[in-house]
């Protein structure tokens, strides 16, 4: 028996977990009592890990291999698959995302740590997908079982030029220094559970076969139902903190709300699979090579395919 406790935080998504130590050697038990609470809960949060950067990654380790940091941006010196989420390097995960869906495999999850945490505000907001496809009428359920989407890193983030300073102006270079294009459904099959998930967020730029203007008004409507308050984790940090969620039917945004005090944490992703459609289509990659970053995950075969 794995011995683990599972607290729920909200109806749709979220769960605190007690009886593990993360910094030791996790029994296969273990492990896949936590992989069913991750496909269960979406959300998974660890008070008092005590872990440092080779222990966050140790972690990590369980679930499958270890992406480096980002495809383009630095990671923390000397720990090249770590990625440090920094307010002083800048608030670009003010938008809501799910982690680098513009490669052809995106990460199957995410571990974030808590490193420097500011008195007040720096949530993280943490939605669930599945929900949000959940809650579609079915009518627009079924348009967006249809639909294909572009993703980027390559956009418009709508700040004002005189908004960007010299800093900010080559953080955004950084990110694009290589230009990536990735097709992907806006419904995803979940590979382990076989949910249906809305798979769009912030590098979600244009709809197949929709103009720009069309594309961000479908994307807009679909996107209301991801971020409805009744689908969301709102993750206060404490010292000591590690959250893990599922990359594939998740979105998450930082609250900057805390007057630019530093805040700190250090990110660690799993390599994911390439995502498949509900027809049983894969994405396809238009531009840009994600092969230093990471592996491609084997997919493990779904239960069944939710409707």
């Amino acid at each position: 028996m794995s011995g683990i406790q599972l607290r729920k935080v909200t109806a749709n998504i979220g769960a605190h977990v007690g009886g593990v130590d993360l910094a030791q050697p996790l029994d296969e038990a273990t492990v896949t009592a936590l992989r069913d609470a991750l496909n269960a809960h979406k959300a998974l949060v660890f008070d008092d890990v005590n872990l440092d950067d080779e222990g966050q990654q140790a972690f990590v380790r369980h679930f499958g291999d270890v992406t480096t940091a980002h495809p383009t941006v630095p990671s923390v010196d000397g720990v090249p698959n770590v990625l440090p989420v920094d307010s002083e390097r800048g608030r670009a995960a003010n938008n809501w995302h799910t982690d680098v869906t513009f490669v052809l495999n995106p990460p199957q999850a995410s571990t974030l740590r808590s490193i420097t945490i500011p008195p007040y505000g720096g949530e993280t907001l943490i939605a669930s997908s599945a929900a949000a496809y959940r809650d579609l009428p079915q009518p627009l359920r079924l348009l967006a079982d249809s639909l294909w989407a572009e993703h980027t890193n390559d956009y418009d983030y709508a700040v004002p030029e005189e908004a960007v300073d010299e800093a900010q102006a080559a953080a955004r270079a950084q990110f694009t220094s290589i230009k990536y294009r990735t097709v992907h459904p806006v419904v995803r099959v979940h590979p382990l559970t076989g949910e249906r998930g809305l798979f769009i967020g912030g590098f979600a730029q244009r709809i197949v076969g929709l103009s720009a203007g069309e594309s961000r008004k479908l994307l807009d409507l679909l996107q209301s139902y991801v971020t409805r308050p009744e689908n969301v984790l709102r993750h206060r940090w404490s010292e000591n903190q590690l959250v893990l969620f599922d990359n594939r039917i998740t979105q998450h945004y930082a609250v900057d709300n805390y007057d630019g005090l530093p805040r700190r944490l250090h990110r660690v992703t799993i390599a994911g699979d390439v995502p498949v459609g509900i027809e049983g289509k894969e994405s396809y990659s238009v531009e840009g090579d994600a092969s230093h970053y990471t592996s491609v995950a084997t997919r493990t075969p779904s239960v069944s395919v939710a409707a």
